[in-house]
């Protein structure tokens, strides 16, 4: 694994990182978490983050919110955990409670609901440039690129196209690509 160049200095480098993070993560947060904690402050690895945000996503709640708290944890134990957390949740949401305000008086007003559409698609957009960022990583994969873009792309298929619960898509493509990989580690190491 890879060292790292960089770590927060301090609880409050960590916890301003996270809301500025919070902040700019308007719908396709793992594009801006990716480029904040990989590419621009180096907490991460890319192999490492990949690794965390999948831990992230196969927990409880939300994922941005699980990463942070690995993160945080991994820095500065239970401390680092609760910073983070409240990094990453304390501004946004006053920001989130005065949009709600305004949406309430102002929302059904044509210039909010094109603005809405767009961010929609800004979103997604962030979302697939993550993604072709991170696919670089695949290359490491015991699985190979090939495997991991197969299973990707049938678990997309399965919650895009045919509305599968998360929990089938876990159960099903995630259980097969865990086995795999362990058995293609198990294999490597004889």
């Amino acid at each position: 694994m890879n060292q790292l160049t960089s770590r927060p200095h301090s609880l409050g480098d960590l916890f301003l990182t996270l809301t500025v993070l919070a902040l700019q993560g308007f719908g396709g947060v793992v594009a801006v978490v990716q480029h904040e904690l990989v590419a621009r402050k180096r907490w991460l690895t890319q192999e490492e983050f990949i690794e965390e945000w999948a831990v992230a996503q196969v927990l409880p709640g939300p994922n941005v919110v699980n990463l942070c708290l690995i993160l945080g944890g991994r820095y500065f134990g239970w401390r680092g955990a609760v910073v983070a957390l409240a990094g990453l949740l304390c501004v946004p949401t006053l920001v989130v409670l005065a949009l709600a305000l305004l949406y309430a008086s102002y929302g059904a007003h044509p210039v909010a609901v094109g603005a809405l559409r767009g961010m929609g698609a800004v979103a997604a957009g962030l979302i697939l440039a993550a993604g072709l960022r991170l696919a670089s990583a695949l290359k490491g994969n015991p699985l190979g690129g090939l495997l991991c873009v197969a299973l990707g792309g049938f678990s997309f298929a399965g919650v895009a196209l045919f509305r599968l619960p998360l929990i089938v898509i876990l159960l099903g493509p995630g259980v097969v690509a865990c086995f795999l990989a362990y058995w293609k580690l198990g294999k490597a190491r004889q």
